[in-house]
């Protein structure tokens, strides 16, 4: 009969082994979460921002624009008479067909966000494809306005770590929305006030689009609403938190970091946030998380 005799010194040397190998977990946990690209190297899945943890009470309201600028005048008179100023996300096509549109928006104090050149899903492009659809868009955004876009909305809310990646090597930060509107479905005003209004909270980021008819007349209710319950109207990228921050990755709000320490990034007990859908898809469960049909998505402008 063998016997193994393990001393004390051994019990030791075993702890710290694995003492030493936790403090490398964690620290590849902390450096993960600060480094999208490390994060993608890690498997560790990135969101878009869909909302803001503010302490005050700031919103922000958006406008896609990839079709149609008739209704576009009556958008930007009705922002004026509030004294709201909001970030439009343009798509190429728009961009190459209403240029001097694109400059009046700018002209008016309106942020313009990168929404990609052709409007495809991007969640499954290879890399050099996102590159060329957002990189066109920020040459033609900047050409006719003088300005880069800093932020980006992809396509039907498609999404993946490698676009998230290369529109941040751009400069620019992934945007998706916590309300949306759902005016793309041509409901009536008060459909759409009464489902806005009805989710509004702040650090909400609320989907519209500049050629949906209902829009003007509900924005022309829902703003002075807002500004009478204290809300403030900002620009997307006023919106954000600075500093040492971090994207909550089941619920996709963004968060202020509290102080440094080697504890794992905290976690919402909120449900899952979906690669392909908004945080607000229509969903009347209250659980405001569903992924969104796909017939849904083809019809999504």
């Amino acid at each position: 009969m063998v016997v193994f005799v393990v001393g004390r010194r051994s019990h030791l040397t075993a702890a710290v082994a694995g003492l030493i190998a936790l403090l490398a977990l964690i620290g590849a946990m902390v450096a993960a979460r600060d480094d999208p690209v490390m994060a993608v190297q890690s498997n560790a899945r990135l969101v878009p921002v869909y909302s803001v943890a503010r302490e005050d009470k700031a919103v922000a309201i958006t406008v896609d624009a990839t079709w149609g600028a008739d209704i576009t005048p009556q958008l930007l008179d009705l922002f004026d008479r509030h004294s709201v100023k909001v970030t439009f996300f343009l798509a190429g096509n728009w961009i190459t067909h209403y240029p001097d549109m694109v400059k009046e928006i700018a002209s008016r104090g309106h942020e313009l966000g990168n929404h990609s050149w052709t409007h495809p899903n991007m969640g499954s492009l290879p890399r050099e494809k996102i590159r060329d659809e957002l990189s066109r868009t920020q040459n033609a955004i900047a050409n006719l306005t003088g300005t880069t876009p800093k932020v980006f909305r992809p396509p039907f809310g498609d999404y993946s770590n490698s676009l998230i990646t290369e529109a941040e090597a751009l400069g620019l930060t992934t945007i998706q929305w916590s309300i949306d509107s759902l005016d793309w479905k041509n409901p009536t005003p008060r459909e759409i006030i009464d489902r806005v209004m009805g989710r509004m909270k702040p650090g909400a980021i609320v989907l519209f689009h500049n050629a949906a008819e209902s829009t003007p007349p509900a924005l022309a209710q829902i703003i002075p609403a807002l500004q009478q319950q204290g809300y403030s109207l900002v620009r997307v990228s006023e919106l954000l938190l600075t500093g040492d921050t971090y994207i909550d990755r089941n619920s996709g709000e963004q968060r202020r970091r509290p102080a440094r320490s080697l504890e794992p990034e905290p976690v919402s007990h909120e449900g899952p946030v979906p690669y392909a859908s908004a945080v607000d898809s229509g969903d009347d469960d209250g659980s405001g998380i569903r992924p969104r049909p796909e017939a849904e998505v083809e019809k999504c402008w």
